[in-house]
């Protein structure tokens, strides 16, 4: 049985993403992301946050940089990556999230929209390498879709 990396959360930006290339040109996001957790602490319930570190590469991480501010709802979905070096004789690690796919839910914690819009990445992407659709063709799909005009809902 092959093994499972797979990671979705959905939290708010700590700080502005950060977009840089490397040697190759390759972009790379990163920002981070804050994810409360409620528990009961004797009879109250209290938030826990935890925050984890998000990498977006390429062109997906170019497209959404200018979108990813503090404060704005994301939901992420992506893998556990570990990197490993050695600093000052010491064995180091950090664990982040690679994001496959990013979804943005809503604007800043503080009420104000900052453009609002919501929608992945991948879907933008499909929509804009989807053939236009023929005129006097307003909803996709084809007349004949096999359902009949008299459902009653």
């Amino acid at each position: 049985m092959a093994d499972i990396n797979h990671v979705v959360l959905v939290g708010r930006l700590t700080r502005d993403a950060e977009l840089k290339y490397t040697a190759g040109g390759q972009a790379v996001c990163k920002f981070s992301i804050a994810v409360n957790r409620r528990k009961k602490s004797g009879d109250q319930w209290v938030d826990e946050v935890n925050f984890f570190d998000i990498v977006l590469w390429g062109r997906q991480g170019e497209s959404l940089n200018q979108y990813l501010v503090k404060g704005k709802q994301v939901g992420v979905e992506g893998e556990l990556r570990q990197d490993r070096w050695e600093q000052d004789g010491q064995n180091r690690s950090k664990i982040e999230i690679v994001a496959n796919n990013l979804q943005l839910l809503s604007g800043n914690s503080s009420g104000s929209g900052g453009g609002g819009g919501s929608g992945s990445y991948s879907e933008r992407r499909n929509a804009e390498e989807r053939p236009p659709r023929p005129e006097g063709q307003a909803g996709g799909g084809s007349s004949d879709d096999g359902f009949t005009d008299d459902i009653p809902f």
